[in-house]
């Protein structure tokens, strides 16, 4: 897996690319999130558009992003979700835990 990140306005995009499965990229994630909270982000939105798979761990790893931000006084925000993660999501129940979007700009400004 890989992650980009860039800064619009005060709002943290992390875009992941590949794995999001044990062992491939959920440590990643994990380490991108806490560097953004180490920084000092408070607003971390986490673009799936380019994510292939997921796994158990992977949603392990999105909602300990979430739990770990929002304890930490930030919140974290999906965006761009491919059918196959919704649909994970959706059977775990997860969707409802999470503020998800399927436009950046619409996402951006729910930050406000």
């Amino acid at each position: 897996m890989k992650i980009s990140s860039r800064m619009v306005g005060d709002v943290q995009i992390l875009a992941l690319f590949g794995k999001l499965t044990i062992g491939v990229g959920e440590s990643q994630l994990r380490q991108a999130v806490h560097d953004c909270l180490e920084m000092g982000n408070k607003k971390i939105l986490l673009d799936l558009a380019a994510v292939t798979t997921i796994d158990s761990s992977g949603m392990g790893e999105l909602v300990g992003a979430y739990t770990g931000s929002a304890n930490r006084g930030a919140r974290v925000k999906l965006d761009k979700l491919p059918p196959k993660i919704r649909d994970a999501l959706t059977i775990t129940q997860l969707i409802s835990v999470f503020e998800i979007y399927d436009d950046e700009a619409e996402a951006l400004e729910s930050f406000a």
